[in-house]
């Protein structure tokens, strides 16, 4: 996996897409799984799944960042399958770290809230 790549979709995900800042700890492993599933079958032209509400509002927010990725890294329409799913992968577990297990917001795991 090109390190460069992967800095890349972080960097986007993290200026442009505010469904990794839910305010629960499953709200936001939750989305962060549902949308970049829905984006690696995107990028890797398979078919998106749209069968339920949640899969129709991860679809939603994984074809704006799907177009834009393709528009903004020339490099993603020439990499391949295996690569994409890697780097998506990557980018999850990255997601995972700064926002969940690193994170300082006590409320994320808060009984009452």
């Amino acid at each position: 996996m090109s390190q460069s790549r992967l800095d890349d979709l972080f960097a986007y995900v993290e200026e442009r897409c505010l469904w990794q800042f839910f305010s629960r700890t499953w709200d936001r492993e939750e989305n962060i799984e549902g949308v970049l599933n829905q984006v690696c079958r995107l990028l890797t032209g398979q078919e998106p799944l749209r069968g339920t509400p949640q899969e129709r509002l991860f679809y939603a927010d994984a074809l704006a960042m799907a177009n834009d990725v393709r528009e903004r890294f020339p490099w993603a329409s020439q990499v391949n399958k295996e690569e994409i799913a890697f780097l998506i992968d990557g980018l999850k577990s990255r997601l995972v770290d700064v926002t969940i297990t690193r994170s300082t917001n006590r409320e994320l795991n808060h009984h009452l809230y």
